[in-house]
């Protein structure tokens, strides 16, 4: 058999690729994944019972507004390296924005607290078990999103499988907030930031293995 014979052959019954289909891909899993997290979070903690009251508050917003932009710079990196030979480019840097906010807003508030009452701003009342309860409800989010890549053709795995953890981890604190009780922005920006790392340095390490192909 000739060489253009055998392509001619393989390229048989072939149709245009879905310009789609990553986008699609990964939607499906961002879905299954959050809606996973929203179960767990409902079944294992609970939603706090002044959720409606304090959803009309600017600060519930603010809350949300870390792990949320965080989840959309990270699906948009996770979409760019889901992409053969792609690199993450100013995405990774865009994501120290939204850290930096949350950061410059601790501050402020530790500045105006008196002296003995900025541990409670920092600590709260669940700094043992918040960090760990994200790294938890990422999981189902993880394996989702993980599934989407392995079918996708992500080149740089390393930083694909960290993207993916990101998003995993902020994703499964978006669900978290249904629950936490803490409105303190030191908080957030220590033990949230602490949940969304764990995912995102398994989903680094992890990712030359889980995602080759």
């Amino acid at each position: 058999m000739k060489t253009d014979e055998l392509i001619t052959l393989l390229a048989a019954g072939e149709g245009p690729v879905d310009r789609h289909a990553l986008a699609r891909r990964l939607a499906q899993a961002l879905l299954a994944g959050l809606l996973a997290a929203v179960l767990m979070t409902v079944a294992l903690y609970g939603v706090r019972s002044d959720l409606a009251d304090v959803a009309r508050t600017p600060l519930f917003w603010a809350k949300l507004a870390l792990p949320g932009s965080l989840a959309l710079l990270a699906l948009w990196l996770t979409q760019r390296l889901a992409r053969p030979g792609v690199k993450g480019g100013l995405a990774w840097g865009l994501l120290g924005l939204p850290l930096l906010l949350v950061w410059v807003g601790a501050a402020i508030s530790l500045a105006g607290a008196p002296v003995e009452a900025r541990a409670e701003l920092i600590f709260g009342r669940t700094w043992r078990t918040c960090a760990l309860n994200i790294s938890l409800l990422s999981v189902p989010v993880f394996i989702a999103v993980l599934w989407a890549l392995r079918g996708l053709a992500p080149t740089r795995l390393r930083q694909a499988g960290g993207a993916a953890g990101l998003l995993a981890g902020s994703t499964a604190t978006l669900a978290y907030c249904l629950h936490c009780p803490e409105m303190q922005v030191p908080f957030w920006g220590a033990w949230y930031l602490l949940g969304m790392l764990v995912p995102t340095l398994v989903g680094a390490l992890a990712g030359p293995r889980l995602l080759r192909w």
